[in-house]
């Protein structure tokens, strides 16, 4: 048997809210809570446990051999690891199974459907093996300290009957064997031998359709479905929190906030791309170590992985904080004015000077010093910079440093107005 271990564990994302509805729709989730719910000594947890699971309490749930885990929210808002064990089938039961399932291509074929009929159940239990779980046999482990069911270890039960009501190999998962795996196995015993044959030098016949009987059955054929809707938020990556340790040099912490944030921006992209509006969407550069790094900074990780971006990046705390709000400001644009001081001139300094003396009356025009693309305000803790797209980007002086103090303007004098605001709000 090829073992593969990546099958061996499966994540599945937190479930939204089951509002109005039941929590298994198929005869074997009901099998699966009823044997939840004769095992449950106090149907006071059980009730809990169905309206933690209502509520979309349950966090995304790892499904592996023998064992099923989520971080669930207790009422009062404190998240418990909850865990529920199963025993797995031994190597000798899973033989059994795979016999009996080869001799009876129909229960393959229902597997593959993601249907298990009672009677792939009944045969299993005519050999002695007993697929779904019994009375006693879901056995409870959760941090909150109960030594049965609680509200918690109810609430995954129930969340995890609807996993099962969409794929049963869920079941074959907890019972000790991947899909990949089973399905492997089972094609390795359907396989017949080759037998010699004194016909063995005649062509089979043909199998398939003709070609143009195919092509015109295409105008009969149902239409594609729709596209699902945008999602309102990105989904939740699953929670780290196993009973694996990490491997040396591997952060939990930071994989959570990494996998967060790429499910953000995979949701922001998303939504850019099904934006409607004529012509393409622009393609976005991709970004550089450092604005990476300021992306990942401007999504409020925890003080650990604030502190390892502020190291990465070489920009120290103070420098990271004032890229982060650089970044808020207008992204990687607004991160190059912030880096990068450029000598404007030809035409560019040309517009930027008639920009400059037609944005005041005579009277009230600023005395600003040049230095590449920042004018500086005389005697003033103020700035203005030249964007490569022609808008005017305000900056004040904060002790030693100069930061952002709001967003781009094409005329200078709206964009200096705003760090004379600025200047004013951060006055105590």
């Amino acid at each position: 048997m090829t073992r593969h271990d990546g099958d061996m564990e499966r994540t599945f994302a937190a479930l939204p809210p089951a509002h109005g509805r039941g929590f298994a729709q198929t005869w074997w989730g009901q099998a699966w809570l009823q044997a939840l719910e004769e095992s449950a000594l106090d149907s006071g947890q059980l009730k809990a446990g169905r309206r933690l699971a209502r509520a979309g309490a349950v966090g995304a749930v790892s499904v592996r051999p023998g064992r099923i885990t989520a971080v669930v929210q207790g009422r009062d808002r404190t998240a418990h690891r909850a865990d529920v064990l199963l025993e797995e089938l031994s190597a000798e039961q899973w033989d059994r199974f795979l016999d009996m399932a080869v001799e009876r291509a129909g229960h393959v074929a229902a597997l593959l459907d993601r249907d298990m009929p009672p009677h792939l159940v009944e045969d299993a239990a005519a050999r002695g093996i007993e697929l779904l779980p019994g009375m006693g046999d879901l056995e409870p482990e959760c941090g909150c300290g109960a030594w049965d069911h609680c509200g918690h270890t109810a609430a995954l039960c129930y969340q995890v009957a609807r996993l099962l009501d969409q794929d049963p190999f869920v079941l074959l998962l907890m019972r000790g064997r991947g899909e990949r795996d089973l399905l492997d196995d089972l094609q390795a015993r359907s396989a017949a031998p080759a037998t010699p044959s004194s016909e063995a030098s005649t062509p089979p016949e043909a199998q398939g359709v003709d070609a143009a009987e195919a092509y015109a059955t295409g105008d009969i054929l149902p239409p594609l479905p729709t596209l699902p809707e945008l999602p309102a938020e990105p989904g939740v990556p699953p929670s780290l929190d196993t009973e694996t340790p990490p491997a040396p040099g591997v952060d939990p912490a930071a994989l959570e906030f990494l996998a967060a944030r790429t499910a953000a921006e995979a949701h922001r992209m998303l939504a850019e791309a099904l934006r409607p509006g004529p012509g393409q969407q622009v393609v976005e550069a991709e970004l550089t170590l450092d604005q990476d790094a300021v992306r990942f900074a401007a999504g409020a990780p925890g003080a650990d992985v604030a502190e390892r971006l502020a190291d990465g990046s070489g920009r120290g705390r103070e420098g990271l904080a004032t890229a982060v709000s650089a970044w808020q400001l207008g992204g990687v644009v607004a991160l190059s004015v912030l880096d990068e001081e450029w000598t404007v001139e030809g035409e560019t300094l040309a517009r930027a000077r008639a920009a400059l003396d037609s944005a005041w009356d005579e009277d009230e025009r600023p005395s600003l010093r040049a230095k590449g693309n920042r004018w500086t305000v005389v005697g003033a803790p103020r700035q203005l910079r030249l964007g490569p797209d022609g808008r005017w980007w305000p900056y004040r002086k904060e002790g030693s440093r100069w930061v952002p103090s709001g967003g781009p303007a094409h005329d200078p004098a709206t964009a200096l107005a705003s760090t004379q605001v600025g200047a004013e709000e951060a006055q105590p």
